[in-house]
């Protein structure tokens, strides 16, 4: 099963997001997985888009993002399935 998600894979304007189908995830042992019903476009998320301050390069890669990021801080949803350590 797949779902849709915001990927960011380069550094940049806005257009460098892309809508994907990507896989379902499966939450580990300790964490909960949420069906989102609603995000926002948080600052924190344009700040690592335009790799603001320069620092973030650090944690998420020097020339693109290490792996297709995911952008949304600020999520509302139900819970739809829990790790094994609820």
């Amino acid at each position: 099963m797949t779902v849709k998600a915001i990927i960011c894979t380069q550094y940049g304007p806005p257009e460098v997001l892309q809508i994907m189908e990507i896989g379902k995830p499966i939450p580990k042992d300790n964490e909960v997985l949420i069906k989102i019903m609603a995000t926002t476009a948080h600052i924190g998320d344009t700040r690592i888009r335009r790799v603001d301050p320069f620092l973030v390069r650090i944690m998420f890669g020097l020339f693109k993002p290490k792996k297709n990021l995911i952008l949304g801080l600020e999520i509302s949803g139900i819970i739809e399935s829990v790790g094994k350590k609820e």
